[in-house]
């Protein structure tokens, strides 16, 4: 009996767990003009009506990709419609929002925190989810391919891994939309990234294939990339 308990009570915890992961926002990430106009879009899928709070934060990419987040730098001006507001069940709710830069391009994030759920940790402690909109506030033109290099492209067979290293010598933000490792007539996909100005990036790809890759495509927005994969040692 004991044993049936336990057993509901995780499935009910299980349940919980899904309810408080089940908000929405929408889109996660804008990629706007300087300045710009936004409009996100926060869905409650719950049963409950829930209580949300914004707040904005400038954040800095690490090489491997960590975020580090801060004070919203006082270099970028933000006005919201709202900055805390209700959401009834199953329903959505539209904040908009006017930001300006003094210099693009430059980035920012939006942290929704849900609260007001129904129920606590076993700790008694109450359940609180936070959500990001990421903003990219752009200037005119786009990254040209010439200003990407690919600084290292590296199979580790032992590992099963494939190191990527990227660096963006330009001044304009890029992003990679899709990761395709090539292994002749075999394909894997990869996460997308982005490439900040002046900045590299280094992606570690796990290997789901046996045979070493031949080659990686970056696709960006208006070009691509193909370079050949060294095995073992990097150019």
């Amino acid at each position: 009996m004991n044993m049936l308990r336990k057993m509901l009570v995780c499935l009910g915890w299980m349940a919980l767990a899904t309810a408080a992961y089940a908000q929405t926002v929408r889109p996660v990430i804008n990629e706007l003009g300087n300045p710009a106009k936004g409009r996100i879009e926060y869905y409650n899928d719950s049963l409950t009506p829930l209580n949300v709070v914004l707040e904005a934060k400038s954040f800095t990419v690490s090489d491997t990709g960590e975020l580090s987040y801060r004070p919203l730098d006082s270099t970028v001006h933000l006005k919201l419609s709202t900055s805390s507001f209700r959401i009834p069940p199953q329903q959505s709710y539209y904040v908009f929002y006017e930001a300006q830069t003094d210099e693009a391009p430059a980035w920012f994030v939006i942290y929704a925190a849900f609260s007001g759920f129904p129920y606590r940790t076993e700790q008694g402690m109450n359940i609180r989810l936070e959500l990001p909109h990421t903003v990219y506030l752009l200037p005119k033109g786009s990254l040209n391919k010439s200003d990407v290099v690919v600084q290292k492209m590296d199979f580790k067979p032992a590992e099963k891994k494939l190191v990527v290293e990227v660096f963006n010598s330009g001044n304009t933000f890029g992003r990679v939309q899709e990761t395709v490792v090539n292994f002749g007539r075999k394909k894997q996909e990869a996460p997308g990234f982005p490439v900040f100005p002046h900045r590299k990036r280094i992606l570690e790809i796990a290997l789901d294939q046996q045979d070493a890759p031949s080659s990686v495509t970056l696709q960006f927005r208006d070009f691509k990339i193909e370079e050949k994969v060294q095995t073992g040692t990097s150019p």
